[in-house]
């Protein structure tokens, strides 16, 4: 008896497709078959049972990844981009460029428009974003296309004093940033069938008192939410919470209840050989973000983190958002702490860090982060029929050593194309580019005066 066909909503066939599933890591020739918002079919050709489609892509010299999770970044930070990278500090430490407080509402919704446009069009399918006015733009970012996850910074300092290196603390501050945390949970996560949602953002052991981060924790227990922070991302906060607290800020995290594994923690640059053994007992999510990193003159021990159990994802952090980029530079810092090419450090580790090891940081391991009937059919396909991936003799080597983010073509969310041919399909790119680039204009010139 013929077995019935598999009826399909959209099937893309000839692509390579490099699935991140240890079962069957690469597929030749291969179709991927989708029906609704999951995968249901991924094979190669040869192999494939009989299907039908309502729609076909027929993409050979094409690769096709699980979409990128980038765990770490602030998308309203487009507005320092070519200018912060130069300046050797974190943006909100930095005197004299815009800082958080100075973004208007309005300024926050183009330009975190224009940083979750770049992602998508980069293969990013999720991104986890904190900084202002999450409340004015999570949903604008969304309706880009992709998965976001966001919230505003909690904190108690005074950010209006902190980039001239003044900390003060405010309790009712602390109050409102958690408060109005919680608000935009409520509201939204789990909202557009799962593609928004939130984590507790908790700004950085320095910027945080340690009852601040007590009530974020009870508050990530009481609503099951997962926490993002930023963690020893500068010797002047390490300086700072010895001082405060009389520890180190991975101890401060641990005695104040947050150190865990359902903490995803930014940098973790500045950690002592005992808070490197730390993070790793507690399972905890590192945020490696190598490229901004290099480009401030750091590197975070990820051999070191990743050998004491800390579990590794990436991030892009401020000023762009290629994740292609990032994996790169994640394999080159790690040979240059290791001192060679070892197997520890091969492109299957970095391009799992972008997407399983990112879904599994996010708590999403069971629905994203891989090719794989029953996950949700979120892809990125790359055209690698361009010079600089020809010839294609590995296609993640090609992936990680050579390829770039402009490189994809399709972009697929949720089983929707978001991206076809390089265009988003969703949302005007011209408008939101115009916008974020007046929004940045208008912000520059009232800071400067």
């Amino acid at each position: 008896m013929t077995p019935p066909l598999l009826e399909l909503d959209l099937a893309i066939q000839g692509v390579t497709a490099l699935t991140v599933d240890s079962n069957r890591p690469v597929i030749e020739e291969a179709v991927i078959g989708i029906q609704g918002d999951r995968i249901a079919l991924i094979s190669s050709t040869a192999d494939a049972p009989a299907w039908t489609a309502k729609r076909i892509l027929d993409l050979p010299g094409h690769v096709a990844t699980p979409g990128f999770v980038n765990v770490h970044t602030h998308a309203i930070l487009s507005m320092v981009r070519g200018v912060a990278e130069d300046l050797g500090f974190a943006p909100a430490y930095t005197p004299g460029i815009p800082q958080g407080s100075d973004v208007t509402p309005a300024e926050a919704y183009a330009l975190s428009r224009l940083g979750a446009l770049e992602a998508m069009l980069f293969g990013s399918t999720l991104i986890n974003d904190t900084y202002v006015h999450a409340d004015v733009t999570l949903g604008p970012m969304a309706e880009v296309g992709l998965r976001v996850y966001s919230c505003g910074r909690i904190h108690d300092v005074d950010f209006t004093q902190v980039s001239r290196g003044e900390l003060t603390y405010d309790p009712a501050i602390g109050d409102r940033t958690l408060n109005a945390a919680l608000d935009l949970a409520q509201q939204w996560h789990g909202a557009a069938n799962g593609r928004i949602g939130v984590q507790l953002a908790a700004h950085a052991p320095d910027t945080c008192t340690a009852s601040l981060l007590r009530r974020v924790a009870e508050a990530s227990q009481a609503h099951n939410l997962r926490v993002n922070t930023h963690l020893a991302q500068s010797r002047l906060e390490v300086e700072r919470v010895q001082a405060r607290d009389g520890m180190t800020p991975a101890e401060l995290l641990a005695e104040t209840g947050l150190l865990n594994e359902r903490l995803t923690a930014a940098h973790c640059l500045f950690l002592n050989n005992a808070d490197i053994q730390r993070v790793g007992r507690a399972r905890m999510a590192v945020a490696h973000i190598p490229k901004g990193n290099a480009t401030g003159g750091t590197m975070a021990p990820t051999p070191k983190l990743r050998a004491a159990g800390a579990r590794l994802a990436l991030g892009t952090d401020n000023m762009h958002a290629d994740m292609v980029e990032v994996m790169r530079w994640a394999i080159a810092i790690a040979r240059l702490q290791e001192g060679k090419v070892s197997d520890d450090w091969q492109p299957h580790h970095v391009l799992a860090m972008a997407t399983r090891q990112g879904a599994q940081a996010m708590g999403l391991a069971d629905s994203i982060g891989s090719l794989e009937p029953g996950k949700k059919a979120d892809l990125a396909i790359f055209d690698f029929q361009r010079p600089h991936l020809t010839p294609c003799i590995n296609p993640i080597g090609n992936l990680v050593h050579t390829a770039q983010g402009r490189d994809v073509q399709w972009v697929i969310v949720n089983g929707e194309i978001v991206v076809e041919s390089g265009q988003a399909t969703q949302v005007n790119e011209a408008e939101i580019r115009a916008e974020a680039a007046q929004a940045a204009q208008q912000l520059w010139q009232r800071c400067s005066k």
